[in-house]
């Protein structure tokens, strides 16, 4: 008899323990339904951006879509020259922007640089502060990549 409480309990316990250790933002995206992923920008490298551009393309694809996953770019600090109508990426982010990727500029930055709306794709959306962006983003469940 205290063989079998014992091994109920350890089984109990083994699953506690495995449950514990999955991520957070996972167990909250499983329970809402809809995949929630957020990326960072700050450089100003095509490189990069190609790269977060990949990156968002590949997620969106394996996750179904906009049907599937709610997915924001945020870009600050030096990142932002590349949301410019001018941008060596621009036509890239325009793309990103019809097929349901939400990328959002930070006014803090642009105020530092000194740049107005018109300077900037005319799809894009703003936020007061990347970085609170980031933050409310992640406190809502979303996942975190930093290309």
């Amino acid at each position: 008899m205290f063989q079998v409480v014992r091994t109920g309990f350890v089984s109990l316990a083994a699953v506690a323990c495995m449950t514990a250790l999955l991520p957070v933002g996972s167990v909250a995206q499983s329970l809402a339904g809809k995949n929630k992923v957020v990326f960072q920008v700050s450089d100003n490298d095509p490189q990069k951006w190609n790269l977060a551009l990949n990156n968002a393309r590949n997620v969106r694809d394996e996750l179904g879509g906009s049907d599937g996953v709610n997915l924001e770019i945020v870009v600050y600090g030096p990142g932002i020259g590349m949301l410019k109508a001018d941008s060596p990426v621009a036509k890239r982010v325009a793309d990103a922007l019809k097929n349901s990727v939400k990328v959002v500029a930070c006014e803090n930055t642009m105020k530092a640089q000194k740049l107005v709306y018109a300077d900037m794709l005319p799809t894009i959306g703003y936020v007061p502060a990347g970085v609170v962006e980031l933050m409310k983003k992640q406190q809502e469940g979303y996942a975190y990549i930093r290309p």
